[in-house]
């Protein structure tokens, strides 16, 4: 990985009192977004790029927090100065989104109806909505039009939504191991995660803080289920292939309760950290916004209609070994922006991963971004070369 760290960070917490209508039909009158920032906003106000995040991240992006070791951020590998997204060159936002549990409004915080916590009684959210709500951080900024909006996975939904309904202010969108919608397996998938959270004991009909007690039990085989659909195949065979965890002998303890291979001991320890910090009326709404996430539904199941409005350019990537958003699903999107005569490069790379691709250190994934931010950053600066020589723009 080259490049540097873009070293200590500090979030904002962005306060709007303006009612934000969501597509449910139910409104927010007020709310905070928890916000970071990277590298430095130009003059003209034209070189931020909006990273959007997926299900369990957050605004923290990129850097590392003041005394937390190992608080580096989701996307720290990716954007900093020097890396494919440099910071040298670009205006960096990251936006927590609503319904989160990492300080933006969510079911943890106060209804100001009840003056209790929200919990089940949250409004559900769906992509347009955080997608309206970080228009309104972007204005808050003074940004016309964005240089790009960045997501992968469900961000890559966002960095959609953004170019197909706010085609004015996004100069690029860059979509990574996303899809136009969800297949019906990636439906199943969620709702059986979601079934084990709502039937935990302590889920409580999602009002278990006034109960002081949290449904981790859920949580836990959430993370679990999620996690296998991350990992190709080859690379759970290659981190864990049939290794019994008790050892060299291979005697097996024959338990059909106790840990008995690799791949279980670690499942169990991913599912056991996500339920120490994740909220599970977060963990269902998020998964439903994935779920109702379909722009063509509008357009009578056609996507090229649906990307019909789009302006930007494009780049999307997908990786060969995720089969939860598989290569097809990506050349669904660029066929319908092709059709549409739009400007759109598309990368597929073989990379053994499986879906958490998007988030490691490939170097033929980070240089295809390295130079696709080089050629937004040459685009930034003509305008000005040409001014100088005299030539109108």
């Amino acid at each position: 990985m080259t490049g540097r760290s873009v070293g200590e960070v500090s979030p904002q917490s962005f306060h709007f009192d303006e009612p934000l209508p969501l597509r449910s039909g139910a409104s927010l009158g007020s709310y905070d977004l928890m916000v970071e920032t990277y590298g430095q906003l130009n003059a003209e106000r034209s070189n931020a790029v909006l990273v959007c995040h997926a299900l369990n991240a957050s605004h923290h992006v990129a850097g590392n927090y003041a005394g937390q070791p190992k608080s580096e951020g989701w996307w720290d590998n990716l954007i900093g100065p020097g890396k494919p997204l440099d910071t040298d060159k670009f205006f960096v936002i990251g936006v927590n989104n609503l319904g989160s549990c990492f300080g933006s409004t969510g079911p943890m915080h106060a209804n100001p109806a009840t003056g209790r916590a929200w919990g089940a009684d949250f409004p559900v959210v769906t992509v347009q909505d955080w997608v309206d709500a970080q228009v309104r951080v972007v204005e808050r900024f003074g940004i016309l039009k964005l240089a790009a909006v960045l997501g992968g996975s469900l961000g890559g939904m966002q960095a959609l939504d953004w170019a197909l309904r706010y085609p004015a202010q996004v100069g690029h969108c860059i979509a990574i191991a996303t899809a136009p919608n969800l297949s019906a397996q990636n439906i199943a998938f969620n709702e059986v995660a979601r079934r084990a959270i709502v039937t935990d004991p302590d889920f409580h009909g999602g009002h278990f803080y006034a109960h002081g007690v949290v449904p981790k039990r859920g949580l836990r085989v959430a993370r679990m289920i999620g996690h296998i659909t991350y990992l190709s195949d080859d690379v759970m065979a290659e981190k864990f292939g049939r290794e019994l965890k008790g050892g060299k002998d291979g005697t097996l303890g024959y338990s059909t309760q106790d840990i008995e291979f690799q791949i279980e001991s670690y499942l169990r320890y991913q599912g056991d950290k996500f339920s120490d910090y994740f909220d599970a009326n977060t963990y269902l709404l998020i998964t439903r916004a994935l779920d109702y996430f379909d722009p063509a539904s509008e357009h009578g199941g056609d996507l090229t209609r649906a990307f019909a409005a789009a302006r930007a350019k494009f780049l999307i990537a997908s990786f060969t070994t995720d089969w939860r958003f598989s290569p097809d699903r990506s050349r669904e999107i660029v066929k319908a922006l092709l059709d549409n005569r739009l400007d759109v490069s598309y990368a597929e790379i073989d990379a053994p991963h499986g879906h958490d691709a998007f988030l490691l250190d490939d170097p033929r994934y980070h240089g295809v971004l390295r130079a696709y931010f080089e050629r937004i950053a040459a685009e930034l600066e003509r305008p000005a070369t040409l001014q100088l020589k005299g030539v109108a723009v």
